[in-house]
């Protein structure tokens, strides 16, 4: 552990500061150490309200506990990622809440090439359990390396672990404690497992408890560390839909399993297909032919697909160019970019459509085929 880790971990346990603010310091002062050390100019150019914060930050016990929780960190070989270091996961920095420091424990490497986060009720019924297990199995077979998230919690998610490891796939479990305990106990020996191939993440130090609302703020996390979130089973409300709904707000695929009307633990579910903020998904199969993870011969045909499309059609050929550099565009985004009006560009995305060589996902985002 370098010195500046002390001040990381310093500013992401000072009191009353977000992660928000935290990095808005950062960039200000240059480091999570110029923000505890700085002196004169560096400190006058603040507001009043800015000086105000940063004299509150040096006189809380921030340093001392910091100084503490690297003890632990050393002792358990956690890896710690801030906010502003290379190696802080890609997905999760694109989100604007990202926390400012991440632990980190086991083996874990979040920038898999596939990502999916996996969430459910704590009161899985026997399909929905039997869902996951065959979902995971047959994207084990079918896509090997795709990295499981999920919260290590009852139901759903340690199901999802637990079939994650059973096809040797590795799995990341994000807790809403620190790294000193494992919440539920009854789940310790999975997680141990977990270390081998995968491992536990959370932003809390150590001693903290699994409090109620720190399942919101874990929550976050899983929603950002992915390219997609999966709901299997879902009542009416639940820590899993507030995770979908995350997902959504980062323009991340979201994708739920229907179940039958009279379900109390699909309501969840079946609403949000509903009212189209997920995609319906029912096996392996349709999951990756919706987020673009193809099998190997749909590659194969990636570069001629520039000569199924008619040299005239200008638009076509400029909304091809685009998706092909970027996995995915909002429809307003690739409207400034080709500086056309919505009503002009709906038309030739529907006529691409409905030729099977572009689609729309959630989010009213669109992507090639």
């Amino acid at each position: 552990m370098t010195n500046q880790t002390l001040y990381q971990a310093g500013l992401a346990m000072a009191p009353g500061i977000s992660a928000v603010t935290g990095r808005q310091l950062v960039r200000l002062f240059g480091s999570a150490e110029a923000v505890f050390t700085a002196k004169g100019p560096e400190l006058e150019r603040l507001s009043d309200a800015g000086k105000l914060l940063v004299g509150k930050i040096r006189q809380s016990d921030a340093l001392k506990r910091a100084e503490k929780e690297l003890l632990f960190i050393e002792k358990n070989r956690i890896t710690c990622f801030f906010a502003t270091d290379a190696g802080y996961p890609e997905r999760l920095a694109e989100c604007p809440d990202a926390p400012l420091l991440l632990y980190a424990k086991g083996n874990v490497h979040l920038e898999a090439k596939h990502v999916l986060s996996i969430v459910g009720t704590r009161n899985a019924s026997a399909y929905g359990r039997e869902q996951t297990e065959k979902l995971l199995a047959d994207l084990a077979a079918m896509l090997p390396g795709i990295l499981i998230v999920s919260g290590l919690a009852y139901g759903i998610d340690i199901s999802a672990h637990r079939s994650a490891l059973a096809g040797r796939l590795p799995t990341a479990g994000v807790l809403a404690h620190g790294l000193d305990r494992i919440y539920p106990a009854a789940h310790r020996q999975t997680a141990i497992e977990m270390l081998e191939n995968g491992g536990l993440l959370t932003d809390f130090p150590s001693g903290t408890q699994p409090d109620r609302y720190n399942f919101v703020k874990r929550n976050r996390i899983i929603a950002g560390l992915s390219d997609a979130t999966l709901v299997m089973e879902s009542a009416c409300k639940g820590g899993s839909l507030l995770t979908a709904e995350m997902a959504f707000s980062y323009n991340r695929n979201v994708f739920a399993f229907p179940g039958r009307a009279s379900d109390t633990f699909s309501e969840g579910c079946n609403r949000i297909i509903r009212q189209n903020q997920a995609a319906l998904v029912t096996c392996a199969a349709d999951l990756m032919e919706a987020m673009g993870w193809n099998l190997p011969e749909k590659k194969t045909l990636a570069p001629a697909q520039t000569e199924l499309f008619p040299r005239e059609n200008e638009k076509v050929t400029q909304i091809y160019a685009l998706l092909k550099k970027k996995d995915g565009f909002d429809l307003n985004e690739l409207a400034a970019k080709l500086d056309l009006p919505v009503s002009e560009l709906s038309p030739v995305l529907f006529e691409m459509e409905m030729n099977g060589k572009l689609k729309m996902i959630p989010g009213n985002r669109c992507k090639l085929v």
